[in-house]
């Protein structure tokens, strides 16, 4: 495991420019799995979870060109196994989407259980359920096997939640399905929309993207395409609270302008001078002043992938601030090592917590155990005084490219170890 060491006390200042949506990449990736014919996707981000989920594809039989650039050619003339590496799957909660383009293509699908953030307490119920109204049958084997030997059928469903991957999941199963299904409460997100346009780029009829009703009409012959991510307003976002907490300037280019407004509300609301236009995100150093309260929501709601940066920069925000992330257990757990770094912090319950600030906080040893909480804790080690270790490094580099280097270029006092 690496480790990131972080000498904190400094200001960081300077300019970024953010790669394509994590959150757009995997569905898009899983995609190219539908057709038999070469795709190739542009502003790809440079990370882990990427690598992985293309290292499941070639398994697959897939063709992967372009590792570790911005555009990625794949192509799968023939899949060649309906089970994808149990170890590789382990790691990635995202593999979960191979599951509707396996059975697309092999009338079956053999999925050891999704790993990523929060493994044990992240079901997939809402993705097989939508599986299942489209003809796929459940086996009684380990992990998720289904099967669907007369090929999938188009049907209209009510998901159980706007599950973001469950939606996802719907919709690449609905594309290679015979007829027409239409999704009722569908996840709303900026990916949902860039896989549905995908998809129409791919030949397939899809109609209400950004809206909770989606409508596909199912492709006997879908096709290859070629597509450009748009930027990862999440990333832009996490730099953005990165320079705030210690009192820095930054600007942020390459995140859409409508895709930043909603990470720029609790900002402003804490104090900080913010603006969006022109998919420019500046972002810069003011007094800072509690926010009352802080809930996520789905989209549009604030994203509960920045609830654990909000809540650091909340520690050294004057007065009290109530963090409510109603969408996701556990994630507010890993912001209790906050409490040693001497934050005034209290966790009420897996979803709520309270801090007071500002406090001085001092570095110590972090462990990041998952993406986001992981970020945040960096953001923590940035503004402490001392130095801190925050390990596995690995889990952050998931989701930001070139991690050292680009906290490196706004100023941080950091070396990765391992």
């Amino acid at each position: 495991m690496g480790a990131l060491i972080i000498e904190g006390g400094r200001r960081l200042a300077g300019k970024l420019a953010v790669e394509g949506n994590k959150n757009s990449a995997l569905p898009l990736l899983a995609a190219c799995l539908l057709t038999d014919e070469e795709c190739v996707l542009h502003n790809v981000p440079r990370i882990r979870d990427v690598h992985v989920l293309s290292g499941l594809l070639e398994g697959l039989g897939a063709t992967v060109e372009g590792l570790g650039t911005t555009t990625l050619r794949l192509r799968c003339a023939k899949v060649t196994s309906d089970q994808p590496d149990p170890e590789m799957v382990g790691r990635l909660r995202g593999s979960v989407l191979l599951l509707g383009p396996l059975l697309a293509r092999r009338g079956s699908a053999r999925l050891a259980r999704p790993g990523g953030d929060f493994p044990a307490r992240r079901t997939i119920t809402t993705h097989i359920q939508a599986l299942i109204n489209m003809g796929a049958e459940v086996l009684g084997e380990s992990g998720h096997a289904l099967v669907a030997p007369n090929g999938l059928t188009g049907a209209s469903m009510y998901l159980e939640e706007a599950s973001v991957t469950g939606t996802e999941t719907a919709l690449l199963a609905a594309a290679a399905a015979r007829g027409r299904t239409e999704i009722r409460h569908a996840a709303t997100e900026p990916h949902v929309v860039e896989l549905c346009r995908f998809l129409r780029a791919m030949g397939v009829h899809v109609e209400g993207e950004g809206s909770s009703t989606i409508r596909v009409e199912g492709s006997e012959k879908i096709r290859g395409a070629s597509y450009t991510l748009a930027g990862d307003y999440i990333e832009a976002g996490s730099w953005g609270v990165v320079a705030a907490i210690t009192g820095g300037d930054i600007e942020v280019t390459g995140a859409r302008s409508e895709d930043l407004e909603v990470i720029a509300a609790p900002l402003l609301k804490m104090g900080l001078q913010c603006s969006f236009d022109d998919d420019l995100f500046k972002v810069e150093g003011a007094a800072l002043k509690a926010a009352g309260r802080i809930t996520t929501g789905l989209w549009p709601g604030f994203p509960s992938d920045m609830v654990s940066l909000v809540t650091v920069l909340a520690t050294q925000s004057h007065g009290r601030t109530l963090v409510h992330d109603w969408l996701y257990e556990l994630r507010l757990f890993a912001l209790e090592q906050l409490s040693a770094m001497h934050a005034d912090l209290f966790l009420c319950d897996p979803h709520r917590i309270i801090v007071n600030g500002p406090t001085k906080l001092r570095g110590r040893h972090l462990d990041s155990r998952d993406l986001r909480s992981g970020m945040a804790l960096i953001a923590a080690a940035l503004a402490a005084d001392g130095v801190s270790r925050v390990t596995p490094v690995e889990t952050v580099e998931r989701g930001y490219a070139s991690l050292v280097d680009r906290l490196t270029l706004l100023g941080a006092t950091v070396e990765r170890e391992g």
